[in-house]
């Protein structure tokens, strides 16, 4: 059809390639806390000093100043504090490189956004791809100043990239505007000093494999005994030899922890981050480590069996199961979730709604097709305009977490996931899917037919659905039939072969004697020639 891009080819998401693990830190005694606090401090300010170092030298920074920043911060701490703090600021500013490249891609799309309803007449008509002019002289006249606005902005991002700056904040840039708002967000003086005094400390360590139990600043023992390396200021608060000090809490890791303790009891390397929940009053202990890339199930495997094609919406998820020819089997599913409250909250529906899917996935052996969406384009204000209902949806739907989490999910069970393009698969299920699989018991919603589109887009069938003969020819009088035929059946979507002779399934026991006086057996041959077989399977209601 002309004037579509062209589709990208389905694939199999490759696995994760790490793991992270968490506990609370219980029973942490007074002392405990107070030194804590004061390591995370001290090294807090170390990775301040150092994260405005590595932001002075830009981009051309390179592996002797990074040497020379280790030396500086190991005086005050130690050479593997050092590594980590170094590696964490480089992380960071790498980070903000690629964040401010991504604010000028979104400042030059809504620029042009802007230039192109602004060079409309006032009310003008838009297309399908392009929006029209603006409805009023004031909005046109309000837009024209934002086109300015943005354009200055544009200037100094650019600017900014060119000479290699960027802007990062430790503990968030949220957090301290926060301050400027505490009426607003409800908290008082003391409250976010103790917040983002929480969010500037550092406490993690970089694991080392062949040490002991994978980590020699923040060990960890397979009986959950944890002990740090104390910073050199600070090494008299030490309660144990060679300036460790041995907290009273224990962590046991109910969660993998059986893969926890073959690393750690193997030597191999463990990272550690201990991290404070202000509101909560809680201490947590993180741990991490990578694994090998998983080798995918092949495309053609994954596809064997049929598979579930899922939609994502803002409050829930819309599957259908498709056998291996593309026909909708049995009812739609629905996975809800409820993405308001807080972060914790949305996190835990979106994985209480996946595994509900992935159990269901389990139990029948099929793999999972999913959209490779991606909205960082897409929730402006200068392409959506007045349109805030949409933009707040497409906002807060969950896509790179609920990927995230899928992807991990996925592979604990064994369950490929099928990434497949999303352009046109709610318009074209709608067309094609949504009317005829709705029924008088059954009320099919243009979700549940994105999720058929999705599906087939993922088994290699073209969503389009076969067109029906009318109701008095459907046994095969004319046309052809709401049958799935295989992708490689020539002629597949073109009307049956004309063959001579009876219509009727009525075949008495004389018709070969009858069909060979009237036709001979070499027209017969070349006439099935002719013919293309199709699959037995119908499609289901």
């Amino acid at each position: 059809m002309a004037g579509l891009r062209e589709l990208a080819a389905s694939f199999v998401v490759p696995g994760p390639s790490g793991v992270a693990i968490r506990d609370r830190l219980k029973h942490l005694s007074a002392a405990d806390e107070k030194v804590l606090r004061l390591v995370g401090d001290h090294l807090g300010a170390l990775a301040s000093r150092d994260l405005k170092a590595r932001c002075a030298a830009g981009p051309e920074h390179d592996s002797g100043q990074w040497a020379e920043r280790k030396r500086a911060l190991s005086e005050e701490s130690s050479s593997r504090w050092a590594g980590s703090i170094t590696k964490a600021s480089h992380d960071q500013w790498a980070l903000a490189r690629r964040g401010q490249l991504a604010h000028i891609h979104s400042l030059q799309a809504g620029i042009e956004t802007i230039m192109q309803r602004l060079s409309l007449p006032v009310g003008g008509k838009g297309s399908k791809k392009a929006p029209g002019g603006y409805r009023s002289r004031h909005e046109h006249f309000a837009k024209n100043r934002r086109l300015h606005v943005l354009e200055d902005r544009l200037q100094a991002a650019r600017a900014d990239r060119e000479a290699g700056r960027v802007h990062v904040v430790r503990g968030g840039k949220r957090l301290l505007n926060t301050r400027h708002h505490l009426e607003q967000a409800q908290l008082t003086e003391e409250q976010w000093r103790t917040r983002w005094q929480a969010g500037r400390r550092f406490l993690q360590a970089d694991g080392e494999s062949g040490k002991r139990f994978g980590n020699e600043t923040l060990r960890v023992t397979p009986n959950g005994e944890i002990s740090l390396r104390l910073p050199a200021p600070l090494a008299h608060l030490a309660n144990a030899p060679h300036g460790r000090y041995v907290l009273a809490a224990r962590v046991s890791f109910p969660h993998r922890g059986e893969q926890w303790r073959d690393r750690v009891a193997a030597n191999r390397a463990v990272a550690y981050r201990i991290h404070e929940d202000v509101s909560r009053e809680r201490w947590y202990l993180t741990a991490s480590w990578t694994i090998p890339a998983v080798q995918a199930v092949p495309l053609h495997a994954a596809r064997k069996r049929g598979l579930v094609g899922v939609d994502t919406n803002a409050d829930h998820l819309a599957a259908w199961r498709l056998d291996a020819h593309g026909n909708p089997v049995g009812r739609p599913l629905r996975f809800g979730y409820d993405l308001r409250g807080t972060a914790d909250h949305r996190d835990a529906q979106v994985r209480h709604a996946l595994i509900r899917l992935l159990h269901w996935a389990k139990r029948h052996g099929l793999a999972i097709a999913v959209e490779d969406l991606d909205f960082t384009a897409e929730k402006t204000r200068e392409k959506h305009g007045r349109r805030k209902k949409f933009r707040n949806l497409i906002s807060g739907m969950p896509t790179s977490r609920l990927r995230a989490r899928l992807v991990s999910m996925a592979a604990e069970l064994g369950i490929p996931v099928i990434a497949v393009d999303p352009a046109y698969t709610s318009r074209w299920g709608a067309q094609h899917w949504q009317e005829p699989l709705t029924s008088k018991n059954r009320k099919t919603t243009r979700h549940d037919a994105a999720a058929v589109a999705i599906g087939r887009r993922a088994l290699g069938h073209p969503i389009r659905r076969r067109t029906a003969p009318p109701r008095t020819h459907q046994s095969d009088g004319y046309g052809h039939r709401t049958v799935q035929a295989g992708p490689v059946a020539p002629g597949r979507e073109g009307n049956r072969p004309r063959i001579p002779g009876p219509r009727t399934r009525s075949v008495s026991p004389d018709t070969e004697r009858t069909r060979s006086t009237r036709t001979s057996k070499t027209v017969r041959d070349a006439r099935s020639d002719q013919a293309w077989v199709q699959d037995s399977l119908l499609l289901t209601d």
